[in-house]
């Protein structure tokens, strides 16, 4: 199964709310607008950086749907629709598949520590329920299980709606090793903005970015001259926003994004708790290195 988008950066958005914390669907279509306007590849909503573990089934599916209408075709809109619960999951993905998105990202059951049969079960699962594009999402710093390089494999070769993974492992060999033994047609983009150039280098297509989230032109055409083996433009852009790239993992990601989004004028500042707002130490770092950068004068 193929789906639309070409290679590059996919932008994992957070998600705006307001001081009540409801969504702030206004901050969202300005985020969207602008991401598309920089020449971002695609977007994630409701992803980790979406803050979608806070979310009801409700606003996930109403931020699916508006995503869709405000982007209009103009790059593919990819929903997260994993969870702890392959029911949930299920349901979940066969919604966003209702309301027009183009592929689903599923993020490892959390929580139960399931064994690497059973991740593959779950996969399995859900690409034989629902006949959408389907992406892996290995982030063993959040599920609390790694997703090995064999499992994935298994996966790719046996669930035909699975059409590539968000590798953030942080482990460049098993990256390797999916993208040495990957069916034709199956694709690693690297879950980590750190990582990118090289994952690129080993085989990657691209990267699911919080970075972009900012710096969406920058980073995009960082990540396409790596695409284009035009290594000196990619490394003099990586070291560029690489203290940003750390930072945005300074407190609980998206906090340090939003932070920095704020400064920009794009969205209130306000996270859901259990997430709290940035410390006003870890602020002063991030405006520092955003001004270092010119994001914000």
């Amino acid at each position: 199964m193929a789906i639309n988008i070409k290679p590059g950066t996919i932008t994992a958005l957070v998600t705006p709310f307001r001081s009540d914390l409801s969504i702030d669907y206004d901050a969202f279509e300005k985020l969207i607008n602008n991401q598309i306007e920089s020449g971002i590849e695609g977007i994630v909503v409701c992803g980790s950086t979406g803050e979608s573990a806070t979310m009801t089934s409700k606003e996930k599916l109403s931020l699916v749907i508006k995503a869709v209408e405000i982007a209009n075709g103009r790059v593919p809109i990819i929903a997260g629709t994993g969870s702890n619960d392959t029911s949930s999951s299920i349901d979940m993905t066969l919604l966003a598949k209702e309301s027009g998105a183009d592929a689903v990202l599923l993020v490892a059951p959390y929580y139960n520590k399931p064994s690497q049969e059973g991740l593959y079960q779950h996969y399995l699962a859900i690409s034989e329920a629902v006949d959408v594009p389907q992406i892996i999402y290995n982030v063993p710093g959040r599920s609390g299980v790694n997703i090995k390089a064999e499992t994935q494999l298994k996966i790719a070769e046996n669930c035909k709606n699975v059409i590539a993974t968000k590798e953030a492992s942080g482990d460049l060999e098993q990256m390797a090793e999916i993208m040495k033994y990957a069916p034709q047609g199956f694709n690693l983009y690297c879950g980590d903005d750190a990582l990118a150039l090289p994952a690129i280098a080993l085989g990657a297509v691209g990267v699911i970015s919080v970075l972009s989230n900012y710096a969406p032109k920058d980073f995009g055409d960082c990540v396409r001259a790596a695409l284009s083996s035009n290594y000196a433009t990619s490394r003099e852009l990586h070291y560029k926003y690489l203290d940003l790239m750390q930072l945005n993992f300074v407190e609980s990601n998206p906090v340090p994004a939003k932070a920095i989004l704020s400064m920009m004028g794009m969205l209130d500042n306000y996270v859901r708790l259990p997430l709290v707002p940035i410390t006003d130490a870890n602020k002063e770092l991030l405006a520092s290195a955003a001004k270092s950068v010119g994001l914000i004068n």
